[in-house]
């Protein structure tokens, strides 16, 4: 019997870009241990905390990263939190290479004037709070009869819909107890998206725009005057199916009869008008923004024609961004870990032994799902070349090679965080609290309720009580 150990790999966040690290890398011919760290109680990232509760079919590909999990071979260590409960340096004690997938949870800035009053939130907070992310709080302020939601994406659009759909239509869905009361409180009658461009450069999935059309009683109200087509939107509408798949949905709505509108509440969606500033005094009152036009390549330039919004709220849908790790470089520009191809940089450009990227936090936030595959498969093929010498033809490889983690063995970690009075939770553990969730959604007919905040979701997965 060989006496050469498994490599061993930690894997920080548990998220899609995580888990899929994880799935390739335990498929190659390496002889490998794999712990997938995630600082909240709960695995699955943003598929569970970040796609609007409505969206079940975007939520099926926890399916498939739960199948992964559920094989055994790859260990979870949840409510782990990297930076607090254990660093780099430790890490490094354990684990022979380690890959950050944390993701871009934060929220763009939008720097105009007024973007601090109250009544102005980022879309990824309110976003959490709607999911039921146990680090947000309970309660949201939805008082605002006229809201304006700023960006031209699939989160804009999801945070309109949840504005102005009605609560009990929610119902269906794993939406939690205390957002629906909230919701179905609301006093909203109108939703108003802003966008800087046209609607040839708008980034709505086609699905997305098409359902927004079928909402109970919420009319969709598009402006025949937003319609401006340069040369670079027809050429954007001709070479992309998806483009012409959008625009052919906003365009039918502008054949719609104004007397048709008679819904309780609406959602408006404006094209052409670039937000400048946030009016209000101590609160927010308006939204000011500039008439654009195309120039010609689908970009826009401001024509000095401004407009006043009278709205209460306003939710900034601009782009998520990553958040800085200890010990770890960051681009503050970019929101990034700096890497290449996932091999992460130190200052001056030069790879940092062991530490890789994965995911948004390696690449921004931007691709499906199809492209955080590619990308961890990017990453673990650098990973692979460079324990092994040879890239990804380990039987020739000196397969003692990188093994350098003085404390390699899988109970040494575990025994650390014991030590440090963490609190982790295996896969046994989020069972339990799938199962708990599941069995709280049966009785209404929905596949599960959540449970928050994080000490229920911690007592539940450790079997020690009901939570509340």
């Amino acid at each position: 019997m060989s006496s050469i150990r498994p490599l061993r790999v930690a894997i920080v966040g548990a998220g899609p870009a995580g888990i899929y690290a994880a799935d390739i890398l335990s498929k190659t011919d390496l002889d490998v241990s794999i712990d997938l760290f995630e600082r909240l109680p709960a695995p699955f990232g943003l598929v569970r905390y970040g796609v609007a509760p409505d969206h079940p079919r975007i939520k099926q590909i926890i399916v498939a990263l739960h199948k992964v999990l559920s094989r055994g071979d790859i260990r979870l260590l949840a409510n782990v939190d990297y930076g607090v409960d254990l660093k780099l340096d430790d890490l490094r004690q354990y684990y022979d290479a380690v890959i950050f997938s944390t993701g871009s949870i934060r929220d763009a800035a939008l720097p105009i004037e007024g973007i601090d009053l109250p009544e102005s939130y980022g879309a990824a907070d309110f976003v959490s709070w709607y999911d039921g992310h146990p680090d947000v709080p309970r309660t949201w302020p939805l008082e605002a009869q006229q809201v304006a939601v700023l960006g031209a994406g699939n989160v804009a659009l999801d945070v309109a819909r949840v504005l102005a759909k009605h609560a009990d239509d929610l119902l269906p869905t794993e939406i939690p107890q205390n957002v629906y009361d909230t919701l179905k409180a609301s006093p909203v009658t109108d939703v108003h998206v802003f966008a800087r461009r046209g609607p040839a450069q708008a980034k709505f999935s086609p699905l997305e725009l098409r359902e927004l059309g079928h909402v109970p009683d919420v009319d969709v109200i598009v402006y025949p005057e937003d319609f401006e087509f340069d040369e670079g939107s027809m050429a954007a509408i001709s070479s992309s199916n998806q483009t012409k798949q959008v625009v052919k949905t906003l365009t039918d709505w502008t054949l719609k009869d104004p007397s048709e509108h008679t819904a309780s509440r609406r959602l408006h969606l404006h094209f052409l008008h670039a937000p400048v500033a946030i009016l209000g005094d101590g609160k927010v009152e308006a939204l000011r923004t500039e008439r654009t036009q195309l120039n010609g390549d689908g970009t826009v330039s401001g024509t000095g024609e401004f407009h006043e919004w009278p709205v209460q709220a306003v939710y900034r849908a601009v782009g998520y961004f990553g958040s800085p790790l200890p010990e770890i470089p960051f681009d503050e520009l970019k929101g990034v870990i700096p890497n290449r191809e996932g091999r992460v940089l130190d200052i001056d450009g030069e790879h940092l032994p062991g530490v890789y990227a994965t995911g948004w936090i390696k690449r921004g936030p931007v691709g499906l799902i199809g492209h955080t595959k590619s990308d961890a498969s990017e990453t673990i093929r650098h990973l692979v070349e460079d324990v092994t010498g040879v890239g990804d033809d380990v039987a020739a490889a000196d397969l003692e090679a990188g093994r350098v983690a003085p404390l390699g063995t899988p109970d040494a970690v575990v025994e650390f965080l014991a030590e440090r009075g963490v609190d982790y939770i295996e896969w046994s553990g989020w069972e339990l609290l799938d199962a708990y969730e599941r069995g709280l959604g049966e009785p209404h007919g929905r596949e599960r309720i959540k449970v928050v905040p994080r000490e229920d979701m911690i007592r539940v997965a450790r079997g020690e009580s009901q939570a509340g």
